[in-house]
């Protein structure tokens, strides 16, 4: 096993988002002599109330912006000081990369690029984790009983697992090109509070609350595994710390259910009769029948799925009926073939500025200076770029 790696300043990419929150929560809360820096753009899926846990903490920092933007992360990496890259910030919704395919290679593969060659550049990053997911490997045999192992060959089939597929082959180059101490993961499905409804349980959540029917592609048979989200953030923390450098690593769990399986339990807890309230729907272009990962590699750190799936469920149930309103209209991400220009706000949350207020204890904004040339080729600052740490705007 690795020497075990304490980290100083951490740059999270994504972090308004629904896994990288709650990972950004633990670590902050739990590790106050850490520097936490979340950079994000805030798109449909982000929300800075995911933040709310942390924005008043001493050792929290939150910026505004895009990690497309070459200038603005080669500042960051310098004037914070990052010795450690959490990230997390992609386009994950398959469903939106068959209709819009070129914004997840921008933003998964483009992204991924220009943070590593802010690494590069900077010299400075001591551990690189990078996000990816369980999608990459492609569909797993229906009788296969061994899971897929990290050394599997990739073998995605959608436009989104693609991407994340390109991306980490610019990690693993970057870590064999230029000793960038890089550290791959690949995770089963996440479920739990603050997930954009996009996604299959927060949807079925909340189509069941309004008494609508719940959409299944195709015949419900597709098989997946679910993770809580607590349960993943400490998986990320063990593998921040004890994960070894040039090592990929699965976050997932054995524990199988098919789609019909997730649809009959929440109408089970929402007393709905199944068979009235499901609704079969056309599949998508290519639904792979089943992801099953070997998690026995992350056991060995130290790690193990805590949360059963009864306990899970139940607690995000509870979650999405007391906040039923904190995405505000997501009428368009409950669709069953929901497309990108369908969903809110894709420049972040319909009510950014009252976000920002709730997020900040001082009603001020005022743009990110931009940084003096250096020799880091941080020359500018894109326009909007801010800075908001411990309550107030810099």
């Amino acid at each position: 096993m690795a020497t075990p790696y304490t980290p100083k300043s951490i740059l999270i990419t994504g972090a308004a988002g629904f896994i990288a929150s709650h990972v950004a929560i633990r670590i902050a809360k739990k590790y106050p002599d850490y520097k936490i820096v979340v950079l994000d753009k805030l798109d449909y899926c982000s929300n800075l109330k995911n933040l709310l846990p942390v924005s008043s903490s001493p050792n929290f920092k939150f910026v505004k912006g895009d990690i497309a933007s070459a200038d603005l992360v080669n500042f960051i990496l310098v004037t914070e000081n990052i010795d450690t890259i959490m990230h997390f910030a992609a386009q994950t919704h398959v469903d939106n990369s068959f209709g819009n395919s070129f914004e997840f290679t921008k933003n998964n593969i483009y992204g991924t690029h220009v943070l590593l060659e802010a690494c590069r550049n900077t010299g400075q990053i001591k551990r690189f984790i990078h996000v990816s997911t369980d999608e990459v490997y492609g569909e797993t045999d229906e009788d296969a009983v061994v899971g897929n192992h990290e050394a599997s060959q990739l073998l995605p089939t959608n436009p989104y697992a693609a991407t994340k597929a390109g991306a980490e082959m610019l990690v693993m180059a970057y870590g064999r090109s230029y000793g960038l101490p890089v550290i791959t993961t690949r995770g089963n499905n996440v479920y739990g509070p603050n997930q954009f409804p996009e996604k299959l349980i927060p949807k079925f959540i909340l189509l069941a609350m309004k008494g609508e029917p719940l959409p299944i592609h195709g015949d419900g048979s597709n098989v997946r595994s679910y993770l809580y989200c607590e349960d993943v953030a400490e998986a990320f923390e063990v593998i921040l710390h004890r994960g070894e450098v040039g090592h990929v690593y699965n976050i997932g769990t054995k524990k199988e259910r098919t789609v019909m399986d997730v649809a009959k339990d929440i109408c089970k807890i929402f007393n709905l009769e199944a068979e009235k309230a499901i609704k079969f729907v056309d599949n998508r272009p290519f639904n792979d029948q089943r992801y099953f990962l070997d998690d026995e590699k992350l056991k060995g750190l130290g790690w193990s799925e805590r949360t059963y799936w009864e306990e899970g469920l139940k607690k995000t149930v509870e979650w999405y009926v007391a906040n039923s309103d904190y995405w505000g209209d997501v009428s368009g991400a409950l669709l069953p073939h929901p497309k990108a220009g369908m969903m809110p706000g894709h420049e972040g949350p319909q009510d950014t500025n009252g976000m920002l207020a709730q997020f900040i204890t001082q009603n001020q904004a005022k743009t990110l200076a931009a940084p003096p040339a250096s020799e880091h080729g941080a020359k500018t600052v894109e326009n909007g770029a801010q800075v908001y740490t411990n309550g107030t705007v810099h």
